[in-house]
């Protein structure tokens, strides 16, 4: 049985893993700074 729902978009299987991925990114970049001392901001070279 085929799933015909589109994948791409502003369908809601987009949407959530793009709100996952947002998530991990913050946490990634939490515990980085933990690690490092520096900001979010200055780790990527703007702060």
């Amino acid at each position: 049985m085929a799933d015909s729902t589109p994948k791409y978009g502003f369908v809601a299987f987009a949407e959530t893993w793009n709100g996952r991925l947002a998530m991990l990114g913050f946490v990634i970049g939490l515990g980085t700074e933990l690690l490092t001392g520096q900001s979010i901001l200055g780790q990527i070279g703007l702060g």
